[in-house]
């Protein structure tokens, strides 16, 4: 048992880090808030005026699958500027784990792309 104690004594030291920020918002917000919140306290404001209408808006998820493309394109391209660096450097092993890579990407576009994704209508 002597052996884990190091082990729980970082468990209880992280538990600690993440219980105690949320164990002092908790006493700050019942020292600072009001004690009796009412309709005019708990009321939505926002810039001043009041609010009209549902909250809820209907969003296209294609914006969504586009960031989401994007985000893939462009982490491929911090994959690959390393790679395009130490090219000179690099054996066949490399090359052939690049080509995986690239080829991966190739097939995520073309599923993207079969699947009607890319195109904006």
């Amino acid at each position: 048992m002597a052996i884990y104690a190091p082990i729980l004594i970082l468990f209880f030291a992280a538990l600690g880090f993440a219980l105690a920020p949320l164990m002092l918002a908790r006493l700050w917000a019942v020292w600072v808030s009001p004690p009796k919140p009412n309709a005019t306290k708990n009321a939505i404001y926002e810039c001043g005026l009041e609010s009209r209408g549902d909250a809820w808006v209907q969003f296209r998820s294609g914006y969504y699958l586009y960031a989401i493309i994007f985000l893939i394109f462009d982490v491929e391209a911090v994959f690959l500027l390393p790679f395009a660096v130490a090219f000179t450097g690099l054996g066949a092993g490399a090359c052939l784990a690049m080509f995986v890579f690239v080829l991966l990407l190739v097939e995520g576009l073309a599923w993207a792309w079969a699947k009607g994704v890319l195109t904006w209508a």
